[in-house]
C-alpha cells in the first residue's frame, strides 16, 4: 500500500490549492540521494564547520540538501515560504515566516549532523507543511535506514505505508525516555530534567530527534522531553506522534506551538497519561 493511496493530497485552508503527499516523498528522496548519501562516511574536515558554538555544527551535506529542498518544495507549492534550519541562521528573520497565513515548509535537511559526521545511520531529513501556524502534514525519512515516515493532519501515520501506533507503556512498567543532550542545556534546564531520575524512569541523552519522535510514535520509545523549541526539530516529528495517537505538552499543560513561546522543557509521549506524567517530574525537578 503506498502513501499515495493512504493520503493522496493535502489542502491548504482558504484555497484550491493541494500538494500530493507522493511528490514531497519523492522531493525528500531526491534531495537526500542527490546530497546526503553521497558524503556519508566521506566527509572531508572542510566540508564541517561551526556555526555559532562548540557544539553546533554543518556540514556541505545540510547546505546543499536544504537547497536542493528549498527550489523542489517551492516548485510544488508556488507562494509558500521555507523556514530551513541553515536559511534561518545566516537570517533570523525567515523564522516570522511561521507566524504568517501562507504555507511555509519546515525543513531540517540533516536532522543529526553529529551521528552523520561521525558517519553512523542514525541521522534524518525532516520536512513539515504548516499554515497559520498549524502542521499539516509531515515527512521524516531515515536516508541510511531507507525508511520514510509520514503523517497527515487527522489522517494518521505510516511508516513506509504501514500504519503507526503508538500504543501506551505496559502499566508499572519503567518508562524510557529520550531528553536533550547535556551539551545543549542550561543548569536549569539540567535541574528540570533530574526530576526524571526516578526508579520507574529511565532517561538517555537523546540521538536524532526526528528519529527519536518515530521510536514514539512506533511505541519502543516512551517519551521524549527536550529543552528547546526550534520548529525544524520538532514539527514532523510532533505531527508523526500526535497521528499515531500520542500526545504532547509543556510545562503549562498547553500543546507545543511551532509559533514558539513555549514553557520548557516539554515533551511528547506515547498517550496523555505519560506525558502527563513526565510534565510533572520535569516541574518537580525545576
Amino acid at each position: 500500500m503506498s502513501d499515495e493511496s493512504v493520503y493522496g493530497t493535502v489542502s491548504l485552508r482558504g484555497t484550491a490549492r493541494t500538494v500530493h503527499v507522493s511528490a514531497v516523498e519523492e522531493a525528500v528522496r531526491k534531495a537526500a540521494a542527490a546530497e546526503i548519501m553521497p558524503r556519508h562516511r566521506r566527509l572531508a574536515d572542510h566540508e564541517i564547520s561551526e556555526k555559532s558554538a562548540p557544539h553546533d555544527l554543518v556540514t556541505i551535506a545540510d547546505r546543499r540538501a536544504e537547497e536542493h529542498l528549498t527550489a523542489a518544495l517551492t516548485a510544488l507549492l508556488p507562494g509558500s515560504a521555507v523556514v530551513g534550519e541553515e536559511a534561518v541562521h545566516a537570517d533570523p528573520a525567515r523564522y516570522e515566516a511561521l507566524h504568517g497565513e501562507a504555507p511555509v515548509w519546515i525543513v531540517d535537511p540533516v536532522d543529526g549532523t553529529r551521528q552523520f559526521i561521525r558517519g553512523e545511520d542514525g541521522f534524518g531529513t525532516l520536512v513539515a507543511l504548516a499554515q497559520g501556524g498549524e502542521l499539516l502534514a509531515s515527512w521524516t525519512f531515515a536516508p541510511a535506514l531507507d525508511e520514510m515516515a509520514i503523517a497527515v493532519r487527522g489522517r494518521g501515520a505510516v511508516l513506509d505505508g504501514t500504519p503507526l501506533h503508538a500504543g501506551s507503556p505496559t502499566p508499572d512498567a519503567t518508562l524510557h525516555v529520550a531528553t536533550s543532550h547535556p551539551d545543549y542545556t542550561t543548569p536549569d534546564q539540567k535541574r528540570a530534567l533530574l526530576g526524571l531520575r526516578t526508579d520507574s524512569i529511565d532517561p538517555r541523552p537523546c540521538g536524532a530527534a526526528g528519529l527519536e519522535y518515530l521510536a514514539v510514535a512506533r511505541g519502543t520509545l516512551d517519551a521524549v522531553a527536550f529543552t528547546w523549541e526550534l520548529a525544524w526539530d520538532h514539527a514532523a516529528g510532533l505531527l508523526l506522534v500526535t497521528e499515531a495517537g500520542g500526545a504532547h505538552m509543556t510545562l503549562t499543560g498547553d500543546p507545543y506551538r511551532i509559533t514558539g513561546d513555549n514553557a520548557l522543557p516539554f515533551t511528547a509521549a506515547r498517550d496523555g497519561a505519560t506525558a502527563q506524567r513526565i510534565r510533572e517530574r520535569l516541574l518537580a525537578g525545576g
